[in-house]
C-alpha cells in the first residue's frame, strides 16, 4: 500500500527539490527560495479579488506539505522580483505564516512557451510523487491556461488519469501529507474523494495507514459512512439510461469536478460541484473556451 522514502526525506516543501520539475540545464534564469516579501505584485494581474476560503485551504495544505508548485517571477533589481505568475500560491504562502517560497526565476528571454515546455518534460520522465503531479497538473492549469485535454495530450496520459490526479488537491492537508510521505497511496486517497467531512476522510486514512487497509476495504469504508447520511430511498432507484451515465462520465471528465445529471424523461437538472469561487470561475471558463 504504501511507497517508502529513503532515508533522509526531504521535508515539505517542492517536491524533490526545484529541478525534479524544472531541470537547471533549460533556458531559464535560475531557481530559489527567496522571500516572500520580496516579491512585488503583478501589476496586469486581471484578478483582482480572492475568495478567502480557498485561499485558506491552499495555506493548510502548504503548512502540512510545503508548497508544491513554485511561482513564477522575473529580477527586479535591488533584491526585489516581480510576480509573472502564481499570486494565489504565493499569497497562500504568506496566510500560512511561511517568509520564503520557490519560485522560478525567469530570464530575459525566456519566454512561457520555454517554461511550460520544460514543465510538461519533466512530468513525462520524473518519477514524481502523486502530489508533485497533481501540482505540475495545476501550475500548468493556472498559470499557462492550458485545459485538462491538451495536459493529457502533452504527457500522453488520459483526459481521466489527469483529472483524478488533479483531484487529489482537494484533500484535506494532513491525507495530502499522507500522500506525500508515501504512506498513504493515491489509489486510496481517491478513494476518499467521496466523502464531503474532512474531518472523517482524515480518521479513515489514518486506520487505513494504520492497519493496512486494501484499496477496496478503504472504498467500503467510504461507502459505509454514506450509506448512514440522510434518508434511505422508499423505493429502489429507477435504473438509470446508459447515454446518460456516459454522459455524466464525460461532462465530468472534463469538468474536472463531480457531475450528476437527473433526467426525468423529457428533461430534468445538471448539478455540477465546485470547491471554491476559484473553482467555479475555473470551470465558467470552461463553458466559454
Amino acid at each position: 500500500m504504501t511507497r517508502q522514502r529513503k532515508a533522509g526525506a526531504r521535508k515539505a516543501g517542492l517536491g524533490r527539490g526545484l529541478d525534479a520539475l524544472i531541470p537547471t540545464d533549460l533556458p531559464v534564469a535560475g531557481f530559489a527560495e527567496i522571500p516572500v516579501s520580496a516579491v512585488r505584485p503583478n501589476p496586469h494581474q486581471p484578478r483582482r479579488s480572492f475568495d478567502d476560503a480557498a485561499l485558506e485551504e491552499l495555506a493548510a495544505s502548504i503548512s502540512a506539505v510545503g508548497v508544491l508548485q513554485p511561482i513564477v517571477v522575473r529580477d527586479a533589481g535591488d533584491g526585489a522580483y516581480e510576480l509573472v505568475a502564481g499570486e494565489r500560491r504565493l499569497r497562500a504562502t504568506a496566510l500560512a505564516g511561511n517568509s520564503t517560497i520557490p519560485a522560478i526565476i525567469r530570464g530575459e528571454s525566456d519566454d512561457e512557451t520555454s517554461l511550460t515546455q520544460a514543465l510538461i518534460e519533466n512530468v513525462q520522465r520524473e518519477d514524481l510523487s502523486p502530489l508533485e503531479e497533481a501540482a505540475a497538473y495545476r501550475q500548468l492549469l493556472e498559470d499557462y491556461g492550458m485545459t485538462h485535454e491538451e495536459i493529457a495530450r502533452q504527457v500522453g496520459k488520459s483526459r481521466s488519469a489527469v483529472t483524478n490526479t488533479l483531484r487529489l488537491l482537494q484533500l484535506p492537508g494532513p491525507v495530502q501529507a499522507m500522500v506525500d510521505e508515501g504512506t498513504l497511496s493515491a489509489g486510496h486517497a481517491r478513494a476518499l474523494l467521496g466523502l464531503d467531512d474532512a474531518a472523517y476522510a482524515i480518521h479513515i486514512a489514518e486506520r487505513a495507514v494504520a492497519e493496512g487497509w486494501s484499496v477496496r476495504q478503504t472504498e467500503d469504508a467510504v461507502r459505509m459512512r454514506k450509506g448512514t447520511e440522510g434518508k434511505r430511498p422508499s423505493r429502489p432507484p429507477v435504473a438509470r439510461p446508459a447515454a446518460i451515465i456516459e454522459l455524466e462520465s464525460k461532462l465530468a471528465d472534463h469538468l474536472g469536478t463531480k457531475v450528476a445529471i437527473d433526467y426525468r424523461g423529457k428533461g430534468g437538472k445538471l448539478v455540477v460541484r465546485f470547491a471554491s469561487l476559484d473553482d467555479l470561475e475555473r470551470i465558467y471558463r470552461l463553458f466559454y473556451r
